[in-house]
């Protein structure tokens, strides 16, 4: 490795964050470790004090909420229109029926003998304003991968021209990397170099569980209100941002291997299926 490049991995988000540059300063990457351990506090649905669950809380109600928080729920709803329905924020009560209520890491919990149902349109759910946002009574948000891609890429841009950052499979890479020709990142079974684009990986094989003998994961299809039951079982994509990368890799898992390459071929810079 470059002697000037500096490196720091931290535990936060639910998974392991890795933060790289060149030619930075040591503070620069504590200061950035320190973002993401103030937002994994403020956006996360585990901690009930988080400004995530205190919104969730007050469900029916306008409620003030911060500059990023806000601008995580516009992210939802763009998300939502630009995936045709199928990137749905609004899941909180169906991860919470089917045992997702804390850290895998603890287990799950016992899943609810909840029926399965298409999810009303996120608009319908959700709706935001200029320092406010309302989320219907009985419903509840999940930000899940969409605030790791939409961090990665904040932080690439607070950190400096070359650097990257690995949020759990959520990555922004700035510059040329170590050699110039960007940052060497596995994305499924090859080695991209990434050099001013985002990355993610949605897939459904390390977050599953069973329960009373059915297979369960952490992908819920807004069509049915379940865990998706895709052919696909994990898909990695390289797009302009974090957040772009993360929205069209679940949207091609959810759609399936028949309607998944041809989404991917209009909508990023590439991809790998599995």
């Amino acid at each position: 490795m470059p002697l000037d490049l500096e490196e720091l991995r931290l535990e936060a988000l639910g998974t392991t964050c890795h933060l790289l540059g060149i030619g930075l300063e040591k503070a620069a990457l504590a200061e950035a470790a320190a973002a993401i351990a103030d937002l994994n506090g403020r956006l996360s649905r585990f901690l009930p004090d988080s400004e995530l669950c205190r919104f969730n809380a007050s469900a029916g109600s306008w409620t003030d909420v911060s500059p990023e928080l806000e601008a995580l729920l516009r992210l939802a709803l763009d998300a939502y229109e630009r995936s045709g329905g199928l990137v749905h924020a609004g899941v909180l009560e169906q991860m919470l029926a089917i045992g997702y209520t804390r850290p895998l890491a603890q287990g799950p919990t016992p899943a609810l003998p909840a029926a399965p149902g298409r999810l009303p349109p996120l608009p319908d759910l959700l709706e935001v304003q200029k320092g406010q946002a309302r989320v219907r009574a009985g419903t509840g948000i999940d930000l899940g991968g969409l605030a790791k891609g939409w961090m990665a890429d904040r932080l690439a841009e607070r950190l400096g021209e070359n650097c990257l950052v690995n949020l759990g499979g959520d990555l922004f890479g700035r510059g040329g990397g170590p050699e110039g020709e960007g940052w060497p990142v596995k994305l499924g079974e090859v080695t991209v170099l990434l050099g001013d684009r985002g990355a993610a990986t949605s897939g459904t094989r390390r977050r599953r569980w069973t329960d009373r003998g059915e297979e369960l994961h952490h992908l819920i299809d807004p069509r049915t209100g379940r865990p998706a039951r895709s052919d696909l079982t994990e898909v990695a994509v390289i797009a302009a941002s974090g957040a772009d990368a993360e929205i069209a890799a679940k949207t091609a898992l959810l759609l399936g291997s028949e309607r998944a390459a041809g989404y991917l071929a209009a909508n990023t810079d590439g991809w790998w299926l599995s």
